[in-house]
């Protein structure tokens, strides 16, 4: 087994887990330390005692697994996480089906702003699991607490994100952004670059308690603009730890803003998210919406937390044709160009 391999897929495995971020860092430093080492010196190195600990970012544990890598074995600790994953219960009832036909990710995050890992290892991991496309959709300025991406910062990230898809064919990683929504319903980057973009999410972060009527406004402003693609995590309510509550606004008028301007609705998966709840996604149903199934991920292996939007889709009777998460890329990129949704 590659070492490398084997210290990713157990920080991989961690994160599906929502362990500790030490912990994760741990395996994905020890991987990039490894990764950068010619592999005639890793051998040496494991053949030494204390050889590898003495590289920094390299401990005891992940030590163990390289060696045990190298040996041509199953590392201990990696053998102990798949067995854990097989005999635990799913992460949710239901959404097999759908999550079989989801083709992509409209939402994830890199360490360009708030996530934890490199665009490299989003985008790797998400063809890893089998998608044929991700976007990679990293926060805009005025998120300064995410380390929202100035236009200069997010010209130089197209620009390595075109020189990853050289190499990563079939597999895409489509350019994005998660933008603000401003207060007026503006959206928080300049025009000209987000026409270049291929997917635009939209989503409130600031100000979520404001008045029912004028956060209406301010979101139907927002899927109105033909710049927006995706409405994400619509409510913004938190329902773990000490939670956070629904924000206020007319959700039919939302939804109905959403058809009229061909902006689909997110269906957030991150566990203390689940956004929209059962009673907003099944109204988002009835009023003729499409949806995209995304992880918000903010590290790999959090992408695997796509079954609990599709369980909660399943649920609520989502058209799995509605959901552009499931489209090929050539069919997703007609869309965010011309609105025409490719024929059923």
């Amino acid at each position: 087994m590659d070492p490398v391999s084997a210290l990713r897929r157990i920080a991989f495995l961690l994160e599906r887990g929502q362990a500790a971020t030490y912990r994760v860092q741990a395996f994905r430093t020890a991987a990039a330390a490894i990764k950068e080492m010619p592999p005639d010196e890793v051998a040496e190195r494991a053949a030494m005692a204390g050889g590898l600990e003495s590289v920094k970012g390299i401990g005891p544990k992940t030590a163990q697994v390289v060696r045990e890598a190298l040996a041509d074995q199953v590392p201990g600790y990696l053998q102990r996480l798949e067995s854990e994953l097989e005999a635990a219960a799913p992460l949710a009832v239901g959404g097999e089906h759908l999550r079989a036909a989801l083709r992509g990710d409209c939402h994830m995050h890199s360490d360009w702003s708030d996530g934890g890992s490199t665009i490299e290892d989003m985008g790797r991991a998400a063809a890893e699991i089998g998608h044929e496309w991700a976007v990679l959709t990293d926060h805009s300025p005025r998120l300064t607490v995410a380390n929202g991406l100035t236009a200069e910062r997010l010209r130089s990230q197209l620009e390595v994100v075109a020189g990853l898809n050289e190499r990563w064919a079939p597999f895409r990683l489509l350019t994005g952004i998660e933008c603000d929504i401003l207060d007026d319903g503006s959206l928080d980057q300049e025009d000209e670059l987000l026409d270049q973009l291929d997917v635009v999410v939209v989503s409130v972060h600031s100000k979520l308690r404001m008045d029912a009527a004028a956060m209406t406004r301010r979101m139907v402003a927002a899927v109105r603009n033909p710049l927006a693609d995706v409405l994400g995590h619509c409510t913004g309510r938190l329902v773990t730890g000490r939670g956070r509550p629904e924000s206020e606004f007319d959700a039919d008028a939302v939804f109905a803003a959403c058809v009229e301007g061909g902006t689909a609705v997110e269906i957030n998966s991150r566990p203390e998210r689940l956004d929209p709840p059962r009673r907003l996604l099944t109204r988002a149903v009835e009023a003729g919406v499409l949806f995209a199934i995304d992880t918000d991920s903010h590290a790999p292996g959090q992408l695997d937390w796509g079954i609990y939007g599709c369980a909660r889709a399943e649920e609520c009777g989502v058209p799995p044709e509605r959901v552009i998460t499931t489209w090929t890329m050539d069919d997703l990129l007609t869309w965010t160009r011309s609105r025409e949704a490719p024929a059923r």
